[in-house]
């Protein structure tokens, strides 16, 4: 859309004045990343008390304390008032330690993928704007390192809003070949997807980040058609992203979430986005891509449960899609907007932070979202969940 107005004419051409812009709005954000995460302006996750330790293993506050007394497992650091405080790090450990035990029970502490299980790879998607893609997929990445599985978020949007969250500020912290982009170039500059892989603060929770390099991907690729003279497809954007992502001992996607945000224009443009989406995976399809998927589901998001036209929009999406959209909506809440300021999530800031009624309410729709789509990767694995 194009709109033609009497304001007065940019002093210096668009370019430059758009470029002086983005280099001031650039270190704005360095120094604020340099004020909220100093001396090293590295991220790094909270501790856990002893009782969300326990939770997230699935064991007792007391039976914790019991082998911290003992000496068995991982030494948690004391705080104020001799409160017992555990890493990520240390939770898993302590799953580790636990597991090792043996009986009934063991299996359970170690939810990750086991030999003979297909890995699960969950592919986030909508191409309309704000229907919550970044803070959907963000949440479940931490959330699934939050109960122990192996864990890699792979950025494929080049205004990188999910490697922000992670801490990455693209421009200064990607010097180039940092992306998928260099794992799926068709230059002698591709590399294994192994060397853009970064570790991040979540024990478990491994990145690739995105930037504007991603849109290279989409200037070479008829540059690349153009010179292939028998015309054929079996080295386009799929295959290479596949053969990338099996480098790293993974496959193709198995699954995908379409997010929506409930109102009338954003399911419009869904409806437009499923068409084009359709259309595409017919090309994949045809091109010999596999395209049978453990599960397909509409996420709700951004939900206001007290807003009558979202609730009537919620209710024909359900009635349109039956099962496929899932029980749980993401709801919309001041706590997630909120942890954002600080380029932080839900996961990270701890419940004194907020008021605590907004700061539960969150949490546990959050929860309750992720942990539905955990139950549909455990019955792709045969598990009873």
């Amino acid at each position: 859309m194009t709109l033609a107005t009497d304001i007065e004419t940019m002093p210096e051409p668009a370019d430059k004045q758009i470029a002086a812009d983005a280099a001031l709005l650039s270190a704005q954000l360095a120094a604020l990343r340099g004020r909220l995460f100093p001396p090293t302006a590295q991220k790094t996750l909270r501790m856990f008390t002893s009782g969300e330790a326990a939770k997230l293993i699935g064991v007792s506050d007391g039976y914790l304390r019991q082998l911290s007394i003992s000496g068995d497992g991982p030494v948690p650091e004391i705080g104020a008032g001799g409160r017992r405080l555990y890493t990520l790090a240390d939770v898993n450990a302590l799953r580790e330690y636990l597991a090792a035990q043996g009986g009934a029970k063991s299996k359970q502490y170690l939810k990750r993928r086991q030999p003979g299980e297909h890995l699960q790879v969950i592919a986030i998607t909508n191409f309309k704007g704000g229907s919550g893609k970044t803070t959907t997929t963000t949440h479940l990445a931490q959330y699934f390192a939050l109960q122990g599985y192996r864990t890699l978020a792979i950025d494929l949007d080049p205004q990188a809003s999910m490697s922000a969250l992670f801490g990455y500020q693209p421009e200064l912290d990607l010097s180039g070949n940092d992306t998928l982009y260099g794992a799926i170039r068709y230059d002698d500059e591709r590399v294994p997807l192994r060397n853009v892989i970064r570790k991040t603060y979540f024990d478990g929770l491994d990145l690739v980040p995105g930037n504007l390099e991603l849109q290279e991907f989409e200037h070479t690729t008829p540059q690349h058609l153009a010179r292939r003279p028998d015309g054929t497809t079996d080295d386009l954007f799929f295959t290479r992203v596949q053969k990338a992502i099996a480098s790293s001992a993974l496959c193709a996607a198995t699954s995908v979430i379409v997010t929506v945000h409930p109102q009338m224009l954003d399911v419009a443009s869904m409806s437009q986005f499923l068409f084009m989406t359709s259309d595409l995976l017919a090309v994949v399809r045809e091109a010999g891509g596999d395209l049978n998927f453990d599960f397909l589901r509409y996420l709700i998001t951004r939900y206001e449960p007290n807003d009558g036209p979202q609730t009537q929009i919620a209710g024909f999406l359900r009635t349109q899609f039956g099962d496929r959209v899932l029980i749980n909506p993401m709801l919309k809440s001041t706590a997630i907007s909120d942890a954002g300021l600080s380029k932080q999530t839900l996961y990270e800031v701890g419940r004194e932070n907020f008021n605590r009624a907004t700061y539960d309410r969150a949490n546990e729709s959050l929860n309750a979202v992720n942990a539905e789509i955990e139950a549909l990767l455990l019955k792709s694995w045969g598990r009873a969940g």
